[in-house]
């Protein structure tokens, strides 16, 4: 599935189950909280916290497509075609950066 497939797949999904999209702010707030789930796992298992016993069943996965779900639902209520902006970066970004990591002596 591409991203543009996705972002159908949620506007069903919303049309379908759900009675509408949140507003715009609810999900941007939605997506904070999804965020701070994320970090909060990779904190607690691979950062230096130690992870709590309720933590250790969190699925890093789960949280991780979370984040997507409401980052897809922000994309299509703000009429964003995300498979043509991300096509797009990743040109910008390999473009820009094609040497730049290459060529930094901390990644070495």
């Amino acid at each position: 599935m591409n991203i543009k497939e996705a972002q159908l797949q949620v506007d069903t999904w919303i049309k379908e189950h759900g009675v509408r999209y949140f507003n715009e702010l609810t999900n941007m707030a939605q997506l904070t909280e999804e965020v701070g789930e994320v970090a909060r796992i990779i904190a607690r298992r691979y950062g230096e916290q130690s992870e709590k016993e309720s933590d250790k069943d969190k699925d890093l996965g789960e949280e991780l497509a979370d984040v997507v779900f409401v980052v897809l639902c922000l994309a299509n209520q703000t009429g964003i075609n995300l498979q043509e902006a991300f096509d797009k970066k990743m040109d910008k970004k390999t473009k820009r950066d094609h040497d730049r990591h290459h060529n930094n002596e901390k990644l070495k």
